[in-house]
């Protein structure tokens, strides 16, 4: 089977990041699927930005959790990657998948419930994949491990992988331990012998924030299942010689 490529947090190379506007270039691009990071704001709604504060992607300052939807939406998402972005907007998980449930792109979800706590936030994120029919085109990812485990009750088919970024001793046997799907691991991680070790225990490995054409290549050589990438058509360019 094909690697897939998947854009992170949109073609975030090109655009700002978790808007609607890298989502729509990361298609435009050829990607597979679309990678995305969800907070929920003060009145609970499920909320597209990778950071727990919008400081660093917004023209604002502050937790998430702390803003209301009404409040975030009146935010710049996209002044600072170049003045044309000016007018972007901070999406809702819910605008991202009215979007997404019309193309044929898969979904990683990834939960930022690693450094800060948000109750109910598997829930209300499984509850609107159900509304718009992409349950089955879904990855449930995050930092937090415990939370893929919650997922697996909520919906016992969820295809779920842990990310990580510090070496763990026996991958294959934590991803069994854990009763996850997948790995997403830092390629940094990642070797042609653990690829083949996880393959065999079938488990799929998708390394993140893979943007290097050489690094690209020798990851497609070594059949990886997915590569997570700011640069969606770099990576096509480069599976496509790999095919060649």
């Amino acid at each position: 089977m094909r690697t897939k490529i998947f854009a992170h947090r949109g073609a975030s190379g090109k655009a700002p990041e978790n808007t609607m506007t890298a989502f729509k270039k990361a298609a435009e691009e050829g990607a597979d699927g679309i990678e995305l990071d969800v907070h929920l704001t003060r009145d609970r709604i499920p909320i597209v930005i990778h950071d727990e504060t919008v400081d660093r992607t917004t023209d604002g300052y502050g937790f998430v959790k702390d803003y209301s939807l009404e409040g975030l939406k009146k935010l710049s998402a996209g002044h600072w990657k170049g003045w044309k972005f000016r007018h972007e907007q901070i999406p809702t998980l819910e605008e991202v998948l009215k979007w997404l449930s019309k193309t044929e792109l898969t979904l990683i979800v990834e939960f930022k419930n690693n450094i800060l706590p948000y109750k109910g936030l598997e829930q209300k994120t499984i509850h609107l994949l159900e509304k718009y029919h992409m349950l089955e085109r879904t990855i449930f990812s995050s930092f937090n491990h415990n939370s893929l485990f919650k997922v697996k009750e909520l919906y016992k088919q969820a295809e779920t992988a842990a990310l990580y970024g510090k070496p763990i001793a026996s991958p294959a046997q934590y991803a069994k331990t854990i009763r996850v799907d997948g790995l997403h691991p830092s390629f940094r991680l990642i070797n042609q012998p653990l690829i083949q070790n996880l393959h065999a225990n079938g488990i799929k490995v998708r390394p993140y924030t893979v943007n290097s054409q050489r690094i690209m290549e020798t990851l497609f050589s070594w059949k990886i299942d997915g590569l997570i990438t700011d640069y969606p058509a770099r990576a096509r360019d480069s599976l496509h010689r790999i095919r060649l």
